[in-house]
């Protein structure tokens, strides 16, 4: 037999096995409390606490540096392939060996990828935690949530300052943040943070076309921050992303927690971009829900209604976002875009990219089981 040969088999026998693996990680995903006893709160939590103390304490982004070398290695392997193409041609042989070789490299993402975090978006999570469920809302449910958000955000904004917003650095945002979290964990002990890893990204020039405000690296446990964005939105997103770390995959359970911890805070300034936050999710749920369900009088006395309530330093703040945003719009954002909605709806988030918008569940969920928010 010759060498070729036996190091063919070797590749199939590799394969095998590897999609053997797959489909057994694959299987793993439709048990959601084996997912949550010895995942979630099992391996998942030791596992994201080693990667954080072995990289918080470095000053600079390794997850970010994983990314930049695993660009250069698909360039220089597309470059090859592009080189092979031309001295020999296309052949069967090259069309196993391209086909072996991308069979073999999306079974070890995807084993590795649901191994060091993917697995998360199976368990049971934050409704099994908190004891509630999120159900179908009604109109005058979303009425009372968004005038209560209302009222929150106004009072928050005015306990800030009457004037301009101050600007935090980012090592503020940071501490608070972890006083946050350390404020909530009184109260629900499965939030405790142990061993920070919070850095700012290093792909701010991109953000834009990406289509993000922060990110998660579960290959590094860091928790990636974009520090160009409007101060006040910091600290609700480093929540966010301290909510991944803590193995909440769900888009909608990690803005909850965000939620949670951020208006927990004894700093005005992180209450009041948590009630903003969930201010602008509430006000566009509620205009959907009344446009779609109700009489144009109905929608119009919803909108005066809101118009004349909404504090107008809030208001000011939220064009100073809008303005930033649509400031920075182009053609290749749609396109990010899409690929993550594709990406969300493959680990079981139905509604895609607009699942961040069903964190408005939770919070009713939560305001009926507590009374208020």
């Amino acid at each position: 037999m010759s060498f070729s040969i036996i190091i063919q088999e070797k590749r199939i026998k590799s394969n095998f096995w590897l999609i053997i693996g797959s489909i057994l990680v694959y299987i793993i995903g439709f048990y959601p409390d084996f997912v949550e006893k010895w995942y979630s709160l099992g391996f998942y939590p030791l596992f994201a606490k080693s990667l954080r103390f072995g990289t918080g304490c470095l000053g600079f982004s390794i997850g970010d540096l994983l990314y930049i070398a695993l660009g250069g290695w698909i360039l220089i392997r597309f470059i090859q392939f592009i080189r092979l193409i031309y001295r020999n041609g296309i052949g069967w042989n090259l069309c196993f060996k391209v086909l072996g070789n991308l069979v073999k490299w999306i079974c070890i993402v995807y084993i590795s990828f649901n191994l060091v975090w993917g697995l998360n978006y199976h368990r049971q999570g934050i409704a099994h935690q908190l004891d509630i469920q999120k159900d179908h809302y009604t109109k005058v449910e979303i009425q009372s949530l968004t005038n209560e958000l209302i009222e929150r955000t106004n009072f928050y904004r005015k306990a800030i300052s009457t004037n301009d917003l101050p600007v935090y650095s980012f090592n503020k945002i940071k501490q608070e943040a972890l006083l946050s979290y350390y404020s909530t964990n009184q109260y629900y002990p499965f939030l405790k943070y142990p061993f920070n890893s919070i850095k700012a990204s290093s792909f701010n020039s991109i953000a834009d076309y990406v289509g993000f405000t922060g990110y998660y690296n579960p290959f590094s446990g860091e928790a990636q921050l974009r520090t160009d964005i409007p101060s006040i939105l910091l600290p609700f997103t480093t929540c966010h992303e301290i909510a991944h770390q803590l193995g909440y995959a769900s888009e909608s359970e990690a803005n909850f927690v965000g939620f949670l911890t951020a208006s927990k805070s004894s700093n005005p300034y992180f209450r009041y971009s948590a009630y903003l936050e969930m201010l602008n999710y509430a006000l566009s749920e509620e205009f959907l829900l009344f446009a779609r369900d109700s009489s144009f009088k109905d929608l119009e006395a919803v909108i005066r209604y809101n118009k004349s309530h909404i504090d107008t330093l809030v208001k000011k703040d939220r064009k100073e976002i809008r303005q930033f945003f649509n400031q920075r719009k182009n053609k290749i954002a749609p396109i990010s875009a899409d690929l993550y909605d594709q990406y969300l709806k493959l680990n079981k988030q139905l509604a895609g990219i607009n699942s961040y918008d069903e964190v408005i569940g939770w919070l009713i969920a939560y305001k009926t089981k507590k009374g208020s928010l």
